[in-house]
């Protein structure tokens, strides 16, 4: 039934006063047409679940006529969604570009956009910087006493989480005689200013620093010496998941190279959204309406419609990230059932790690950073390898 799973769309004026008629009416007017496009676009998501590609068509024009990405935040939800669904109906009607050379293509194409706006969305909200806190303070804690240390980044992008890492080891009574960081990336050039970047954030500190670009993904790694540990060094794993493009490659490539590192930890970092692409259509759509609807409401409850870097997120990171959930098909997602984090710990522990808990001081410090109302869910957060 659709009232089971109706996503929680954000209504224009629902915070309105009721002081002033004007105002009232307005609100009305936009509650009435956010709920109506509510009602188009799953309306229109069911008729691709069921193959009536012509039903589909038949109500995407209303939905772009009433949305627009610079509105309110149903106005650019809708409008995020409905190209989503356009491009998916064209993908069906054509003959499609095989997905993993249209993932080469976004990737060698947009990879600088995407961080451009990962940077800007680290800036205007307090979610990437959350995931990175608290991951460093897991990494911290395991690194302990610790003298080599060596962070392998699956994705490593800009490589913003580890200047916070850099500091705290930083901070330490006795500082580390030496710092690795491996990082994995799409492009050479790309990952060559990373390293640039941290090794002057580095040098800042006093802290011995090394950089090792890796160009490609982890789980297609043939020559396992490019991430292997130094004498005396301990190694930690960092996996941050998400809906741009497929990070690690292959899942059996990726447990076999985790595996041979034996690193002493693996956080993982995810969006929580469930998009599992073995599922149906119509439910990834409606778990993805639910998820970027809260997003996009955040960020109209913060930002002026006119705020630039909102609208180069919305556009760079959230469009790009609903298109290839709905019209692509998202990353690959071998590992079925359940939430992909678990799926990714019950592997880890098969293959000869152990859970380890977010319990002590990274809990505590991530709570502290939640602020007053909010609850931190306690749930398994890496493996090490026992």
């Amino acid at each position: 039934m659709l009232s089971a799973s109706t996503p929680a769309f954000p209504l224009a004026g629902a915070g309105a006063g009721a002081g002033d008629d004007g105002d009232t009416a307005d609100a009305c007017d936009g509650t009435a047409t956010a709920l109506h496009l509510l009602g188009l676009l799953l309306k229109c998501a069911e008729f691709i679940s069921t193959g009536d590609l012509a039903g589909a068509g038949d109500i995407l024009p209303e939905i772009f006529e009433l949305s627009t990405p610079f509105g309110s935040p149903a106005a650019r939800v809708a409008a995020f969604f409905g190209h989503a669904l356009h491009a998916r109906l064209l993908s069906a009607s054509l003959r499609p570009i095989p997905i993993e050379k249209l993932k080469t293509l976004t990737l060698v194409s947009q990879m600088r956009k995407f961080h451009s706006a990962l940077q800007a969305y680290n800036s205007i909200t307090p979610f990437v910087k959350f995931s990175h806190f608290t991951a460093n303070q897991a990494i911290y804690e395991a690194l302990d006493g610790e003298d080599r240390v060596h962070v392998v980044d699956v994705d490593i992008m800009q490589g913003l989480q580890w200047p916070g890492l850099f500091h705290i080891l930083a901070s330490r009574p006795r500082k580390p005689l030496s710092v690795r960081v491996t990082g994995f990336g799409a492009s050479s050039e790309l990952l060559s200013q990373t390293g640039k970047r941290l090794a002057e954030f580095a040098a800042s500190l006093g802290l011995p620093f090394e950089f090792n670009p890796v160009e490609g993904k982890i789980g297609n790694l043939v020559d396992l010496g490019r991430v292997g540990s130094l004498p005396n060094e301990v190694t930690v794993v960092h996996w941050m998941h998400h809906s741009l493009y497929d990070i690690s490659g292959s899942d059996l490539g990726t447990l076999r190279v985790l595996s041979a590192v034996r690193p002493r930890l693996v956080t993982m970092v995810e969006q929580d959204m469930d998009v599992d692409q073995t599922g149906s259509f119509l439910g990834r759509f409606v778990e993805a309406l639910h998820y970027y609807s809260a997003l996009f409401d955040a960020l109209g409850e913060g930002l002026g419609r006119d705020n630039l870097q909102r609208h180069q997120v919305e556009q760079q990171l959230f469009g790009c990230e609903i298109r290839n959930i709905l019209a692509v098909g998202g990353p690959k997602r071998r590992l079925t059932g359940g939430d992909r984090v678990g799926r990714w710990g019950d592997e880890l522990t098969r293959v000869g790690f152990e859970p380890v808990s977010l319990a002590g001081s990274p809990a505590t410090q991530a709570s502290l950073l939640l602020g007053y109302g909010m609850a931190l869910a306690s749930r398994r957060v890496g493996c090490s390898f026992s």
